[in-house]
């Protein structure tokens, strides 16, 4: 039967996966399991459950017991449109915690500002739904799938349009890169590849976000890997020129934030958390800057930015304003 022979290949790929030393390969087979697993489950000869399970059961066992679970950490089994789902689904749950900023100029200004990046960004196929926080900490982040969350408090600590742009590219590079899909097969790995290939997949959306039940679950997919940290700020100072902004709004941000925590330690907590710059991050970030062929007439500020921070109301705690004290 079909079904059988399915089974036989994955079982054979499976055991070729784990004698393989190379992530890169490792990764590679990992996808053609997958993809041969769906032919599986499309196959009207390979309807059966069992043998389906069977097969994910034994590639997942392979995996565990050679010690290649650490391939997870750079393999996503999301299809494009369960990223999406997903990640509608988790704005759903965080919309239900936080407070939005409602000013329609403010908001506007931040989608036009976001969506100039994404025009310019390698996966602007997908649309992008961006969300203003209101509330005074400065950060930002990404859900999978085109869902930005910008809050007021880093809008108000961006000293130039181009900082507030680098820190938006850097988050629409953590979608660019599907890091919060990849950071989903990590934490749920094996029951999100079992469910897959299994072909139990039509309400996966609503068990993986039963599994993140709560706005704390989601937000933990957000501690990205210092791999995965580089890799968009890699493509965030590549994205800040294409889309006419100074490549080192990125670089001039990370600098302010170090030389503000230096004085006020704890300052920025919450953003420290999740996307801790370091000195290592501004010089690469500078060297990658500088090593894109010069462009003239690349924005740094504007007047419209300066009109959007007049709208904002004063921070409780500005930490700008003490540094100018100082």
């Amino acid at each position: 039967m079909r079904s059988l022979s399915l089974f036989r290949r994955a079982a054979n790929l499976s055991a070729r996966l784990v004698r393989s030393l190379s992530l890169r390969t490792t990764t590679n087979r990992l996808a053609r399991l997958v993809r041969l697993a769906r032919m599986a489950r499309l196959s009207r000869m390979a309807r059966s459950l069992s043998i389906r399970t069977a097969a994910a059961s034994l590639t997942i066992f392979l995996l565990t017991a050679s010690g290649c679970g650490s391939v997870f950490k750079d393999v996503n089994v999301l299809s494009e449109a369960d990223e999406i789902a997903l990640g509608r689904q988790f704005s759903r749950e965080i919309e239900r915690e936080i407070k939005l900023y409602q000013d329609p100029e403010v908001v506007r200004y931040v989608d036009g500002l976001c969506q100039a990046l994404v025009l310019h960004s390698k996966r602007s196929n997908i649309p992008y739904y961006i969300k203003v926080v209101d509330t005074d900490e400065v950060n930002a982040f990404a859900l999978p799938g085109g869902f930005l969350y910008v809050n007021r408090g880093l809008i108000s600590i961006s000293e130039t349009e181009a900082e507030l742009a680098g820190v938006i590219a850097h988050e629409i590079a953590h979608v660019v890169a599907r890091h919060g899909a990849k950071a989903l097969t990590r934490q749920l790995g094996l029951e999100i590849m079992l469910g897959m290939i299994s072909g139990r997949n039509p309400t996966g959306v609503q068990r993986i976000a039963a599994q993140l039940a709560g706005i704390g679950g989601i937000l933990s997919m957000l501690h990205h890997s210092r791999e995965a940290e580089r890799e968009a700020d890699t493509l965030a100072v590549v994205n800040l020129r294409e889309a006419g902004y100074d490549p080192e709004g990125l670089t001039g941000f990370f600098e302010k934030l170090l030389e503000i925590n230096d004085r006020d330690p704890g300052a920025f907590a919450t953003l420290f958390t999740t996307h801790p710059p370091s000195r290592e991050r501004i010089e690469n970030t500078r060297e990658q800057a500088a090593a894109l062929p010069v462009l003239e007439g690349l924005i740094t500020d504007s007047e419209r930015f300066r009109q959007i921070k007049d709208l904002l109301p004063p921070l409780e705690k500005n930490p700008l304003e003490k540094e100018k004290a100082e």
